[in-house]
């Protein structure tokens, strides 16, 4: 198996989108800093997301839901025929999502359920899961039809904020792609997806806005044995993943 490559973009999710060729990715898995977050801290029920003047958060803002039809409709361009694309959110944003995913031309065919395995913090029964909308462009078959619709991995306590397993992202990768093929993250985070796509010989794109997400996740995939593509690359060349862009 070849050594998997990745790189990575600091900047705006959708305009990040924008400069990958149409019908170019295999599979899009993300997680947007959705704006019921701001609700949440509001009312305290997600401490751990670190408070600033600027903004809710130190470490990423919030992508509103008004933003969402175009970035489904970058996401659905990008994606090759006969793809996935999955979309971590809570139950709140879920119902904004769909209609406007289905907008763009996706098919919706259920929420995933990832279990946490211990309750998190809240009023009114204390939270334990997150959803993952499974959208499908095309027809792809998983490639284990005896997979559950229940993941189920401990959440990260004391991570980045709203930091991910990648054991979640594994599944889902293994079941929406084969060796080789092409994994994106628009709102990557600490790099949970990607480092879940190189531990599974796939090559990643990754963007976020923020410069520390950008160095964690670097080192992370690095210590995975992913290979940096960009490096010796100039910032406005293209990434060297097989891809013309």
């Amino acid at each position: 198996m070849d050594q998997p490559s990745f790189q990575l973009t600091r900047g705006d999710a959708v305009t990040w989108l924008r400069t990958l060729p149409a019908a170019s990715v295999d599979l899009v898995i993300t997680d947007p800093p959705y704006e019921s977050l701001e609700k949440h801290r509001a009312i305290g029920t997600t401490t751990r997301l670190k408070h600033s003047k600027a903004s809710s958060n130190d470490w990423f803002s919030i992508f509103p839901n008004s933003r969402f039809p175009e970035l489904f409709a970058e996401v659905y361009r990008v994606l090759k025929k006969d793809t996935h694309f999955y979309l971590f959110c809570d139950p709140e944003t879920m119902f904004v999502a769909k209609p406007l995913a289905e907008e763009a031309g996706f098919k919706f065919w259920k929420p995933i359920i990832w279990d946490k395995r211990n309750i998190g913090m809240g009023y009114h029964y204390r939270a334990r899961y997150e959803c993952i909308l499974f959208f499908e462009k095309g027809k792809r078959k998983l490639e284990d039809l005896g997979v559950a619709d229940i993941i189920e991995a401990k959440r990260i306590n004391g991570g980045y904020p709203a930091e991910k397993p990648p054991e979640v992202s594994e599944v889902l990768i293994k079941q929406s792609t084969t060796a080789g093929e092409l994994v994106i993250d628009p709102f990557m985070g600490s790099g949970s997806v990607g480092l879940a796509a190189i531990r599974n010989g796939r090559d990643f794109l990754g963007n976020d806005l923020c410069v520390e997400a950008i160095d964690i996740t670097k080192t992370r995939l690095l210590d995975a044995g992913g290979r940096d593509a960009a490096r010796g690359v100039k910032p406005d060349s293209a990434p060297q993943l097989g891809l013309t862009l």
